[in-house]
C-alpha cells in the first residue's frame, strides 16, 4: 500500500493529510518508542533470540 501525503492550505500553519491506517501505525510506533521499559524488553528479547535462548512454538505445544 502506498501512502499519499499532501500539504494543503495557505495559512501560516500547514497540515498533512494521511490515511487512518498510516496515522494509527505512527501512533502505535510512538507509544512503543516512548515506553523505555518496553524498549528494554525488546532489546533483551533480541539478545536472547540471537544467542539461541528461545523455544520454538512446536516445542511449547508438545
Amino acid at each position: 500500500m502506498s501512502s499519499e501525503i499532501r500539504a494543503i492550505g495557505e495559512h501560516k500553519a500547514q497540515w498533512v493529510t494521511i490515511s487512518r491506517d498510516e496515522y494509527e501505525s505512527m501512533k502505535s510506533t510512538l507509544e512503543v518508542r516512548s515506553n523505555s521499559e518496553l524498549i528494554e524488553q525488546i532489546k533483551e528479547s533480541r539478545e536472547d533470540y540471537q544467542s539461541g535462548k528461545f523455544k520454538k512454538l512446536r516445542e511449547l505445544m508438545s
